[in-house]
């Protein structure tokens, strides 16, 4: 059974304040029949049959054989591809699927629309709960030509750069896939940055247009977007029109720029001719943060990024035809590209698109959206389970959560406690949890307890197997591969595979000099890991978080899991601080549950001896600073360089705080260890 909905007439356009909330079909796991069926997919006909290890085997030692048959029959291609890849690692050459052309949006939509265009496409789930709005497939084909037929009226052509600031939404989905269609660019910069930080962006991407909306909604607040474009687009001359879609009824002023989004829609053709694009054609670039502080236009192109993003989508996540899955990321980020928009969409899913808040309007949301939309597949970030896991059970357990299959954690190592959690409260302990490792320049998944073997172990809180193509190879700091397991190292991956980023945008050193000269011959993650005797990996964290203690690395996740194993402990971060004898030692940032019968003094004692017997005592912290949270950006990113400044004494200098969620943050935390400082120096 699909959610569909039926007779949608081909007039129709999705409009962002016409939708009307529909009432979504629950799905539970006796409605998808046994998982072992025919529904099981295989890689292509030339692999049918094959195990998870042969298949592994084969995608590292004969890369051409395993990726070309896969892409053959896996992409819908204009003109076929004469060669599979071209690669030259050293100088970070990558090519793949040369002389071929395609294009992205048909193979999401165009292909989908010929075989059932009344399947759901997108459950938008709105900020308020029940209002969620549902999109077939036809319908965001026809509302996707419109809006390509919209930039291409004003001078949007191919390989022109169109930056998207705007929330969660089908216009925006609509947004990314117009611009593939004609072959545009898009950078989508999270609507949460500042004016300054989008200008930063527009104008290195070189933006000639902007898509935005009048505001965004989240957390039961209204969130003006632009009046932010507005400032940002006077110092962005490149940009020639800023195009204002309405997500309420608000009015906004308009410039000379500006264009009504969906009025100048409504006169356009519901058809639009695809461009076809060479595979190695830009298809988008999305800015992360480089370690010089200036982001970085990391570039994706056609059909190794699409191809990567739609099998890593079924296999880690055992996505099934007419599963409803559930990605809670916004769009902004690389996640919400590859497992909300391209890896979904160009598999035929139903996607879920998330505007609100975790805690809206209570720590249940998550839990009521699974239920009430049926979701099989749920994906989110280890930093929201841990604001959820201070909460009472009850708000988890009051839903039915049967509908779901598979969980799966993005976005920075998962703790031990927060993993045990969310599998054994969420999911009831019978639902896979898939804890991926990837990064904005991998373009998906490339470490994650699934694929496997049928029946093959999870161990928590591990990333465990790399994908199809990617080979680890842990080094250590001479630049020499590490054998043999029960070893760390830092991570890299010893060959090129079609997702990865091909370059850094007007910066193909900086590119080169990032990933390729640390480790002559590989990719360098920038993080480390470990390899355990059984031969599975788990990321240590950043290579850079790493302290050294009196000649002993450790990485500050270490200390962290074991912080965060304690019962009154929810989320810690511990940094490095320079130390007269012992080169550095760690400074440990830690939260409490909101208890008034804790005993802070008790617990850090507790905390000590948690440490020491987790790692070493050479690692317990030499400075504990109970703070009431941390200070995060808008993803939920730690910002440790923050908290190291602090406890440096260095807060005359910050650097930029646009990108934190709540500055004022910083605030509490420099009074907070202020009167430790006196507390200290008094007991000395």
């Amino acid at each position: 059974r699909k959610l569909e909905r039926k007779g949608s007439g081909s007039g129709q356009r999705i409009l962002l304040t016409s939708l009307k909330p529909v009432q979504c079909q629950r799905r539970t796991v006796s409605s998808i029949g046994d998982r072992n069926t025919n529904l099981t997919p295989h890689l292509s006909s030339n692999l049918a049959g094959w195990s998870y290890n042969e298949l592994y085997e084969l995608s590292v030692k004969d890369p051409e054989t395993f990726w070309g048959s896969i892409a053959k029959e896996r992409l819908t291609w204009n003109k076929p591809f004469d060669q599979v890849r071209d690669c030259e690692i050293t100088s970070g050459k990558i090519n793949w699927f040369l002389g071929g052309q395609l294009n992205v949006s048909v193979n999401c939509l165009d292909v989908h629309v010929a075989k059932h265009p009344d399947r759901v496409a997108l459950v938008w789930e709105r900020d308020e709960p029940g209002t969620e709005v549902k999109v077939t497939y036809r319908e965001l084909l026809e509302t996707t030509c419109r809006l390509a037929n919209t930039l291409k009226r004003h001078g949007v052509n191919k390989g022109d750069r169109v930056a998207i600031y705007m929330p969660v939404s089908p216009i925006a989905v609509a947004a990314m896939l117009a611009c593939a269609r004609i072959g545009a660019v898009h950078t989508v910069v999270f609507a949460g940055f500042s004016s300054e930080a989008l200008a930063g962006r527009i104008q290195d991407a070189q933006c000639k247009a902007v898509i935005t909306c009048n505001q965004g909604v989240r957390g039961g607040r209204f969130i003006d977007l632009k009046p932010t474009v507005d400032a940002a687009v006077k110092n962005c001359p490149n940009v020639q029109h800023v195009f204002v879609a309405q997500r309420t009824t608000n009015p906004t002023p308009m410039g000379k720029l500006d264009i009504p989004l969906e009025e100048a829609m409504a006169s356009e053709s519901a058809q639009c001719a695809p461009e076809p694009m060479g595979s190695e054609e830009m298809l988008f670039m999305l800015h992360t943060s480089g370690s010089t502080g200036k982001p970085k236009g990391i570039v994706h192109t056609q059909a190794g990024y699409l191809l990567y993003a739609a099998l890593t989508h079924q296999y880690v996540f055992d996505y099934h035809p007419g599963d409803v899955f559930g990605c809670v990321a916004d769009i902004g980020w690389v996640t919400g590209h590859s497992y909300v928009v391209y890896g979904p969409l160009c598999n035929g899913a139903t996607t879920v698109l998330f505007e609100s808040t975790p805690v809206y309007p209570d720590p249940g949301r998550y839990w009521e959206t699974v239920q009430r939309l049926g979701i099989n597949q749920f994906y989110g970030a280890p930093t929201a389970i841990r604001l959820l896991l201070k909460y009472e059970e009850s708000w988890v357990k009051k839903y039915d959560r049967s509908s779901l299959k598979t969980l799966g954690s993005v976005g920075e190592p998962i703790n031990h406690e927060a993993w045990e959690w969310f599998y054994n409260v969420v999911g009831d302990g019978r639902c896979p949890l898939v804890d991926t490792w990837w990064q904005t320049e991998t373009g998906g998944v490339c470490i994650a307890p699934r694929p496997a073997e049928k029946g093959a172990e999870i161990v928590p809180a591990m990333a465990m197997r790399p994908f199809f193509g990617i080979q680890p190879v842990l080094m250590e700091e001479k630049g020499k591969p590490i054998s043999g397991n029960d070893v760390s190292g830092a991570l890299c991956i010893g060959q090129p595979w079609p997702g990865m980023a091909r370059t850094i945008f007007g910066d193909h050193k900086r590119f080169v000099d990032a990933y390729f000269k640390p480790y002559p011959g590989h990719y360098f993650t920038g993080d480390g890991a470990y390899r355990s005797k059984e031969g599975y990996y788990q990321i240590t964290g950043r290579m850079d978080d790493v302290i050294n203690i009196s000649g002993h690395r450790l990485g500050t996740a270490e200390i962290e899991d074991a912080l965060d194993e304690h019962p009154a402990v929810p989320e810690t971060a511990v940094i490095g601080i320079s130390h007269d004898i012992k080169g550095e030692v760690p400074f440990a940032f830690v939260v409490l549950k909101e208890d008034p019968s804790l005993n802070h003094k008790a617990v850090v004692k507790e905390l000590r001896g948690l440490v020491a017997a987790k790692i070493a005592k050479y690692a317990v912290p030499d400075h504990f600073l109970v703070v009431k949270r941390l200070p995060k950006t808008r993803s939920g990113k730690i910002m440790r360089r923050i908290l190291r400044k602090v406890a440096m004494e260095q807060t005359g200098d910050l650097g930029d705080v646009s990108t934190l969620d709540d500055p004022s943050v910083v605030a509490e935390i420099i009074k907070a260890h202020a009167q430790y400082k006196s507390l200290t120096s008094q007991n000395k």
